[in-house]
């Protein structure tokens, strides 16, 4: 008899908060690239529009809804990923718009490596097409220093194997972003590969929870003490 071969899942966590003006094309995208194996789980901190409900009533049962404990994007994100069941992990911001072939490029590249951050298209608020690029904006490159100088992990841009939650996991308690914290341990614990296409359009448009694609609005001191906190916790995981 032959051995029934094992299922293969992914897990999107995906990050909400009044996620309404965007939500509907960004699950969209999602849900097309998934198998009925897969699924999304879902982290909202406490939504007051009608989030939930809208996510409720697509009554698709790979959607899974949990309520965040604490405000804030970084520990909505870290409860997303502490419920996740899948062997391959996406990260996902509630509003920007995947790539048809997001999915398949990154389950390409993570049969070799541990981690990949992708390029992302820069967009406004209405998905109109600014010119640019992350990796571009930011001279994007790999290495510990390199990006504890100057990040170019982007959450949304990720995905990785469920062995490195072991290194990302818990966050450390004074971190502003996740992004640069689960770059480091993935170039420290993991074999990280970057993708110079891009297979998200991000969206910029004055309401998101970070400056990702924009100048740090963080003072240089603060910049400083903070690659330093990022450097110390990292030596200890």
């Amino acid at each position: 008899m032959r051995l029934l071969e094992k299922i293969v899942m992914i897990s999107v966590c995906l990050a909400t908060y009044n996620g309404m003006p965007y939500l509907p094309e960004q699950i969209n995208s999602i849900l097309s690239q998934l198998s009925p194996s897969d699924e999304v789980v879902i982290s909202d901190d406490h939504s007051t529009d009608n989030t939930i409900e809208y996510l409720k009533s697509l009554n698709d049962d790979r959607i899974k809804i949990h309520v965040n404990r604490s405000k804030g994007f970084v520990s909505n994100f870290e409860n997303a990923m502490r419920l996740a069941q899948g062997d391959y992990i996406f990260l996902s911001d509630q509003d920007d718009i995947w790539m048809p072939n997001k999915v398949k490029v990154c389950m390409e590249a993570l049969q070799k490596y541990s981690l990949v951050n992708h390029n992302s298209q820069i967009v406004d608020a209405q998905n109109r097409d600014l010119g640019k690029d992350f990796f571009t904006l930011h001279g994007s490159k790999q290495g510990y220093w390199q990006n504890l100088l100057r990040n170019s992990y982007v959450g949304c841009c990720m995905a990785f194997r469920r062995e490195l939650l072991f290194h990302f996991l818990p966050f450390p308690p004074k971190i502003a972003s996740h992004d640069i914290w689960m770059g480091l341990m993935a170039e420290r614990r993991g074999n990280p590969t970057f993708i110079s296409e891009p297979l998200i359009r991000q969206r910029r448009h004055g309401g998101n929870t970070s400056s990702t694609s924009e100048p740090s609005r963080l003072s240089k001191l603060y910049q400083l003490q903070y690659r330093w906190y990022m450097f110390w916790n990292s030596l200890k995981r």
